[in-house]
């Protein structure tokens, strides 16, 4: 059946654009039109987010004006539509975009944003006279239906489009936001959902996160219209005529490339994977900036009025190329892009994916890509990247479990806004797919958490948050809790953050106070600042700032001069190796016709390993022991990430303590791990008082592993975010907010004590199941030991082999930034390489 013809306006418009509806959007409007819920799955420049407005759009210009003061004349100034979004800045340019066909057709509608960076006057007048679509992001949901305005707000609300839905759903922003939608689904009965994403592995998940889910046992899903198809991207590997590093993630080797690369097209975005590497990327192009290129920087941590000034200097075609981490690899149509460079490995496939995007943003042309690999093993995971890329394989995370702490969040919110009726909360939460298999007492537990902290917190009047009434509804305690919350509301829980504010630096020996009031530059971790002493230099924001004080939560820096500064780094931030890219890159080891795809100097190490030692099998494990400098090292090549790698490292170093081989330590990327001892390793494997089979029994998981944690502070890092996240310790107070230190603090001594006096503390529970599922990555862990088990190579050396030098060069690595950093590298490498070569 085709589908029906948009209105005469909407025709007009497209004809003179030179354009015609395409297929899906139509289909979109049709799916929409009769109710259903949808998911678009389509390639970058298929005009996905045309596609997701389009229904809305036909709606409003045909809905009818309501008398003044009659019933329907509350619905028709309310949100018809929330678009939300995984970034901030893809909110601002889906809004900047929207508003020339709206202006264009003459639609009587008013589209607005709303996101952390919204001004709260501006946020407080929405919720009385609300746009008719407003774009924010999970958070803001969460906050708007923690109000009792909420109910009036969202009656009239006919659609929720979700993009990058695959980036929304796979944290614990994504389970926020699947709450969310169940209680706007009990706000707006019929509500309508859309689902927008060019990068899924499986789609069945998605269509099932957009719609009820009324059975446990039988999974309910949205429609789906795919469009295959598009442009297959131009995607190169840098070979640079300098040496790959054999270790590191600066790609500093290739520096003059991507200059060069930057000066031979129009507007280049060049992709990182942190923050500080985006800071001295950025200071090196403009080392070499001979021709004085305008060239930005753009991250999250940022100022806001300096990002949404490159982005509008970017929007505008002012820039020649932005510097940006993963802030900017989602959705932002910029159709003058003609370049995205991505330095370093890019762990996934569909990340690759969702970055190159970025370029051209035109369905019918190519995006135009550069992998630059920051060191040899780079050099095969982005050709397993390449390959997956030709392929069109998609590696995006399955869908997550829902997450308990998020769960307290959100049931404290409800309550906020209204009375709490626990059993239909209970039901209302169950409609989810992130939490279709939450059973009842894990829900209670759960709500009398919320209520009064649980058993061995019950007695603490601030653990008090809910009461119930007469009518067995639940209500705050207080009118504070509810301040408290949405102060506090979210689940993205960085590292404590401090202002950077620009002040004149203070003449020598002078001891007068610094004076307020310079810009804020934007925000900076704090434990990075605590490190610092007066006078020392970093660098922020694209150039050079010397530290002169530590005020309240601002750090005052000033301009300054110098060829030595620090590179701020940022906890978290790296992305762990996907599960496709590592079976890829064992397959490309295993198979040499795969090789001469590769650069001659990566080739020629694969060969010098094949002939000094052996290469790992594609579905083995191969484990190298030799002797170095008075030690004895094994070295294993797993290929499952170094989240997978550390908690491997930790379980076997206890077990090698159980056997006696007095292990010192160990160091792990993301190929590879490294333990090393007083023991000789080879000769204890060789007359077997160490089995390689028993040392990597998947029973490591079992009690090695609650024995470790019972010692480690990983359990008490996590158990602070959980905690924080569920409401239990509140960052910010009205007029004041706890430092890193003072929170820290307060959940180690809630963390002791519930250990001691309530073991099953459903907090703890939580912390669990988030170290498991991340820290620890317990899955791919328990994965990779079933893999390997009967089919772990040992191969007993007489020194290093080449493939052991990148994680040896992990050891005792210094925080040396810079310049500095690179030289130490290559100098140990050289030194390594000899050693392996027998030289």
């Amino acid at each position: 059946m085709d589908a029906r013809p948009l209105p005469p306006r909407f025709e007009t418009w497209f004809a003179s654009r030179g354009w015609r509806p395409r297929a899906h959007q139509l289909a979109l409007v049709d799916k929409l039109s009769q109710g259903h819920s949808t998911l678009l799955i389509a390639p970058t420049g298929a005009g996905k987010t045309l596609a997701g407005f389009l229904p809305t759009l036909v709606e409003l210009e045909a809905r009818e004006r309501p008398a003044p003061g009659s019933a329907g004349a509350a619905a028709y100034r309310g949100v018809h539509t929330l678009y939300i979004s995984p970034l901030k800045a893809l909110a601002v340019d889906i809004a900047r975009n929207l508003e020339a066909p709206v202006s264009e057709m003459g639609l009587d509608l008013r589209l607005e944003t709303r996101t952390g960076d919204t001004p709260t006057h501006k946020r407080q007048r929405q919720k009385t006279n609300p746009p008719d679509i407003l774009l924010t992001t999970p958070e803001q949901i969460a906050l708007l239906l923690s109000d009792p305005q909420a109910q009036a707000l969202f009656s009239g609300l006919r659609t929720v489009i979700l993009d990058e839905l695959h980036a929304l759903v796979t944290s614990k922003r994504g389970d926020l936001l699947a709450l969310g939608l169940a209680r706007l689904r009990r706000l707006a009965p019929g509500l309508r959902t859309i689902g927008l994403s060019a990068t899924v592995a499986n789609p069945e998940e998605l269509r099932a996160y957009l719609v009820d889910q009324p059975d446990p046992e039988t999974r309910a899903l949205a429609d789906l219209v795919e469009i295959t198809g598009g442009a297959e991207p131009d995607i190169t590997i840098l070979h640079s005529r300098d040496r790959i590093p054999w270790a590191g993630h600066s790609a500093r080797y290739a520096l003059q490339d991507m200059y060069d690369l930057i000066k031979a097209h129009r507007v280049t975005l060049l992709f990182v994977n942190t923050r500080s590497q985006a800071e001295a990327v950025f200071q090196d192009l403009w080392r070499i900036n001979e021709d004085t290129l305008p060239i930005a920087l753009h991250h999250g941590s940022l100022d806001v009025g300096q990002r949404r000034r490159v982005e509008a200097a970017m929007a505008a075609g002012q820039l020649r190329a932005v510097v940006a981490t993963s802030s900017l690899d989602m959705g932002i149509d910029w159709g003058d892009i003609d370049l995205v460079v991505n330095i370093g490995a890019p762990k996934g496939a569909s990340r690759l994916a969702q970055r190159i995007g970025r370029a051209n943003h035109r369905m019918d042309e190519p995006s135009k890509a550069v992998l630059v690999p920051a060191n040899r093993f780079e050099v095969l995971e982005c050709q397993a990247a390449l390959a997956a890329s030709r392929q069109g394989d998609q590696d995006t995370p399955p869908l997550r479990k829902g997450a308990l702490d998020v769960l307290a969040q959100h049931i404290l919110g409800l309550a906020c806004g209204a009375p709490l009726d626990p059993d239909e909360t209970f039901a209302e939460i169950r409609a989810t797919q992130t939490y279709r298999h939450l059973t009842r007492e894990t829900f209670d537990r759960v709500l009398d958490f919320v209520a009064t902290g649980g058993y061995a917190l019950r007695s603490y009047d601030r653990y008090a948050k809910l009461k119930a009434g007469p009518d067995g509804l639940l209500r705050i305690s207080h009118p504070k809790i509810a301040q408290q919350y949405r102060l506090n509301v979210g689940t993205i829980v960085e590292a404590p953050m401090l202002k950077v504010r620009l002040v004149r630096s203070r003449a020598a020996g002078r001891k007068a106070p610094l004076g307020r009031g310079g810009r804020v530059l934007g925000e900076i971790e704090e434990w990075f600042i605590e490190q610092l002493n007066h006078g020392d230099t970093f660098l922020f924001g694209g150039e050079v700032v010397r530290f002169e004080a530590l005020l309240e939560n601002e750090a005052y820096v000033s301009r300054t001069a110098s060829d030595t500064p620090m590179i701020p780094s940022y906890m978290g931030g790296k992305f762990p190796l996907s599960t496709y890219l590592a079976k890829s890159v064992r397959h490309m080891l295993a198979t040499r016709s795969l090789w001469s795809s590769l650069p001659d100097q990566v080739r020629e190490w694969l060969e010098l390993q094949e002939l000094k030692s052996r290469l790992p099998e594609e579905e083995a494990l191969l484990v190298e022991t030799f002797p170095r400098a008075g030690k004895h090292y094994m070295v294993c090549y797993p290929f499952e990430g170094r989240l997978a790698h550390q908690t491997l490292g930790m379980l076997l170093t206890k077990r090698l303590e159980r056997l006696g081989m007095r292990p010192l330590g160990f160091v792990a990327n993301d190929y590879a791990l490294a333990i090393w001892g007083l023991s000789d390793l080879s000769l204890a494997i060789s007359d077997n008082r160490v089995s390689l089979n028993a040392l990597f029994d998947e029973d490591i998981l079992g009690d090695d592993l609650d024995a470790w944690l019972a010692d480690s502070s990983l359990l008490k890092r996590t158990f602070r975010n959980c905690a924080v996240i569920s409401g239990l310790i509140e960052r910010r107070h009205p007029g004041q907010e706890k430092n890193g230190r003072q929170v820290t603090v307060s959940s180690d001594l809630i963390y002791d004590v519930l250990r001691s006096h309530q073991p099953d503390h459903i907090l703890l529970e939580a912390t669990w199941n988030d170290a498991a599922e991340g820290l620890l990555d317990i899955s791919r862990l328990s994965q990779l030991l079933a893999r390997i088990r009967g089919r772990i190579t040992h191969t007993g050396l007489p020194r290093v082999s080449p493939l052991s030098v990148p994680v040896l060069l992990e050891i005792g690595r210094e925080p040396v930034y810079g310049e500095a950093l690179d030289s130490l590298l290559a100098d140990a490498s050289d030194d390594l390489v000899m050693e392996a070569l027998g030289q």
